[in-house]
């Protein structure tokens, strides 16, 4: 099968930690399994990372990539219909994360379930197949 991974999800990965579900690790560690991260997702690290927002988490971006791309993790390029795909996400009062929401669209364009700790990605499901880290 074949999933998307959010932002959160990617960082709990490299670093091992316990939030993330043994159920949820085995699932992202399964050779039958083809795991995705968005470009937006990197973005959202470098950005959090320059605002001091992820203390947690200070690997260089290099790093990170250089990582994600060992573990077998693929990263997926930003392409229009992801960005086209956003128009059809509802804008809610109480999710406006540009992040989460470009994550979210192209889960919708590619038709992919996404893995995700976020409970306001909640609020898109029927509309997007998700699996709860």
């Amino acid at each position: 099968m074949t999933y998307l991974i959010d932002t959160q999800v990617l960082i709990w990965f490299q670093t091992l930690d316990s939030r993330l579900k043994p159920t949820t690790y085995k699932l992202l560690t399964d050779l039958q399994n083809e795991i995705w991260v968005s470009q937006v997702s990197l973005f959202e690290i470098a950005i959090k990372q320059k605002l001091n927002k992820l203390p947690e988490f200070d690997l260089p971006l290099g790093r990170v990539i250089e990582f994600t791309e060992k573990d077998g993790i693929g990263i997926l390029r930003i392409a229009n219909s992801h960005i086209a795909a956003y128009d059809n996400l509802p804008l809610l009062p109480n999710h406006r994360d540009p992040f989460d929401r470009l994550i979210l669209a192209t889960a919708l364009a590619e038709n992919l379930p996404v893995i995700s700790s976020d409970r306001n990605f909640r609020l898109y499901v029927p509309q997007i197949q998700l699996i709860e880290a």
